[in-house]
């Protein structure tokens, strides 16, 4: 029992990381309409800002990982406005979008090779406390708290802001109908570029509690949680927080679940059936689904 349950809280862990990412993902799907598959490459380049501000300043881990979120954002910002703002004016639909964003991911992975170099590289020795605390007779790592109270955070912070504030109820409405929001004077620009640096900086700290986790700092961090996050999005369904989150946990528990009782050459497997079956039976995920009808 002990053992069924460490892998648990080991799933938990890693269930956070890929949920954490799933709803900057699905956000961005949901209020721009782009499937952006350079998304992965923000929380790379989290990763790449906070090891750089950790070897070069000195710049404590708990400073760095915010400073290193708002670089991931700007990154974000910046994609909005010089590759995916265009395309919308220009209505270039979805397939339009999903080419640029693949050139997008294709320079910003290579630019984050050129600094970090081809080879993974670790954190310095006490930049994060590893010894595992004995909880029930279950060692946990610190980061594993980090990764699920950040997840937390973020997603109740993020959800009360969405549905509480006038900013986040004119995001909304500039995801539902672009058309009425800015009949209605809401600022379209505005409010997709505060969800491109959100989204981007969400993934940013995805990145960055992975790269912590797994003690590897390296230029593809994001591309494993970008495949991950798009099978959460996807179970759960595409713009819903509750569904990302869901999503998120259940792939990391099965993926966790699937290593220890089966092997590890079935863990890719499994998540990607389990994928396929939703994509199948119910391609709008568990709880529904966001129609999005511009690019």
């Amino acid at each position: 029992m002990n053992l069924f349950l460490q892998q648990l809280v080991n799933g938990l862990s890693t269930g956070a990381l890929y949920a954490l990412f799933a709803i900057g993902f699905g956000i961005i799907f949901a209020n721009m309409g782009i499937l952006n598959v350079a998304h992965g490459t923000f929380a790379t380049w989290g990763v790449v800002a906070a090891y750089e501000l950790v070897i070069h300043t000195g710049l404590p881990f708990v400073v760095a990982v915010p400073a290193a979120a708002i670089a991931a954002g700007a990154i974000g910002l910046l994609a909005e406005t010089f590759a995916f703002r265009p395309l919308r004016e220009k209505n270039a639909g979805l397939l339009g979008s999903i080419i640029v964003a693949v050139g997008v991911w294709i320079i910003l992975l290579n630019l984050a090779e050129v600094v970090l170099g081809p080879d993974a590289v670790a954190l310095p020795d006490g930049v994060f406390p590893t010894k595992a605390i004995a909880v029930a007779g279950l060692q946990i790592p610190p980061i594993y708290f980090v990764n699920v109270l950040t997840l937390a955070v973020v997603a109740i912070g993020l959800g009360l802001f969405l549905s509480r504030t006038r900013f986040g109820a004119a995001i909304r409405a500039v995801g539902f109908k672009p058309e009425s929001a800015a009949i209605a004077g809401v600022n379209a620009r505005l409010a997709l570029g505060v969800t491109a640096v959100i989204a981007a900086g969400i993934a940013g700290v995805a990145g960055i509690l992975t790269a912590a986790t797994t003690n590897n700092v390296s230029f593809n961090v994001g591309e494993g949680l970008l495949l991950k996050g798009f099978a959460a999005v996807v179970i759960g369904g595409f713009g819903n927080l509750r569904g990302a989150v869901l999503g998120g946990l259940a792939i990391g528990i099965i993926e966790i679940m699937t290593v220890q009782y089966l092997s590890t050459t079935f863990r890719e497997a499994i998540v990607f059936g389990l994928l396929l079956v939703f994509l199948v039976a119910r391609p709008q995920g568990i709880f529904g689904e966001v129609k999005v009808s511009r690019a």
